[in-house]
């Protein structure tokens, strides 16, 4: 099924025109751009190339491109900073962005070469989970792993069969996004293809939108870790991203609007809640839907529902239901402030 769904996306993406000429979209528009590792995680590191370093800087060159084209850009990091991946989800929670791209370069012990994207799901196969493992081993770098994400192993293919649910919702867009920014690379830049595919990435868990994981290529091969690690290669690359984002965009948001809906809140009243989660379709709010958390309420803000917590007075009251909800699972949940039929960020 899953082939068959991206082989029709895949035809729809032959109709692209790769160019600037349709960037007339509002500005409401957000991407979160995530460049992988950072900080005391290097990522791979093969012939005297850092992950994290090309990461980082085809990244930064990817937003001042979306920035000139009047896209808002939020970064996970914009330094060599170690960031853990909930907070690399949180970042983006936070942004309300409509899109998640999270930069990274690939290693194998052969000459392997070509750039792929991944989209959160089951592995294919064992190589997809290997390239999932070497990602999401990043954990281990991170204080109290084990409790932060209720005992996942990167080592057993089992504990990713538990990460898809949250992003089923956004499963055909990412696909979309993720075909989007293959045929970028294969037509723009005439790289290999290593197509579209899935795998279990913790980082792609958690966020509330279309996400995607991008391998600009493997560092382990002499030839493409130059070319990845020179100015050039870096700037091809993010203008390749950066023409797919944008056409993305003006095939599915043209008319992305703000304006917020709200099931039976108390209007004109300031209060906290904690979004817990977020959807394109509209689920029953009920108890089984949310871990057995009650008093659920949804919001409709442009093109997704957000899904409400409690409602109280205080900030410290809301702390408090914050605290409730991520032992319900829902780690990368944060507080929001409700204002006059309005959801506004705390950050």
């Amino acid at each position: 099924m899953y082939t068959i769904r991206l082989i029709l996306i895949i035809l729809l993406t032959t109709y692209l025109n790769f160019s600037y000429s349709q960037t007339n979209i509002n500005s409401n528009f957000t991407v979160v751009i995530d460049p992988g590792h950072g900080g005391k995680d290097p990522g791979a590191v093969s012939n005297g190339y850092f992950e994290k370093i090309i990461a980082l800087s085809t990244s930064l060159k990817l937003g001042k491109l979306l920035e000139d084209e009047g896209i808002e850009v939020v970064y996970t990091r914009k330094n060599d900073v170690f960031v853990n991946l909930i907070e690399r989800a949180n970042i983006a929670n936070r942004s309300d962005a409509q899109l998640f791209l999270s930069i990274h370069c690939n290693a194998h012990s052969s000459q392997a070469y070509g750039a792929e994207t991944f989209v959160l799901g089951l592995h294919a196969n064992q190589r997809n989970f290997e390239i999932a493992k070497k990602e999401n081993s990043v954990i281990f770098f991170e204080d109290d792993y084990i409790n932060q994400y209720n005992g996942f192993d990167p080592s057993n293919p089992e504990s990713i069969i538990g990460l898809t649910l949250m992003q089923e919702e956004y499963l055909d867009q990412s696909i979309i996004a993720a075909s989007y920014i293959q045929d970028g690379f294969v037509k723009r830049l005439k790289r290999k293809n290593r197509n579209v595919k899935q795998a279990g990435f913790i980082v792609l868990k958690y966020t509330y939108m279309p996400s995607v994981l991008i391998e600009l290529g493997f560092l382990t091969n002499k030839t493409e870790g130059q070319y990845l690690n020179s100015l050039k290669g870096q700037a091809e690359m993010a203008d390749a991203i950066a023409l797919a984002v944008i056409n993305y965009k003006n095939d599915f948001f043209q008319n992305l609007s703000t304006n917020i809906e709200s099931n039976d809140f108390v209007k004109n009243k300031i209060t906290f809640r904690v979004q817990i989660a977020a959807s394109k379709k509209l689920l029953e709010l009920k108890p089984y839907n949310f871990n057995g958390l009650n008093s659920i309420d949804a919001v409709k803000d442009g093109e997704l529902y957000k899904y409400l917590y409690g409602s109280h007075q205080s900030l410290e009251e809301a702390k408090n239901s914050l605290e409730i909800a991520r032992k319900k699972g829902y780690l990368s949940s944060f507080i929001v402030k409700y204002d006059n039929d309005k959801i506004i960020s705390l950050n």
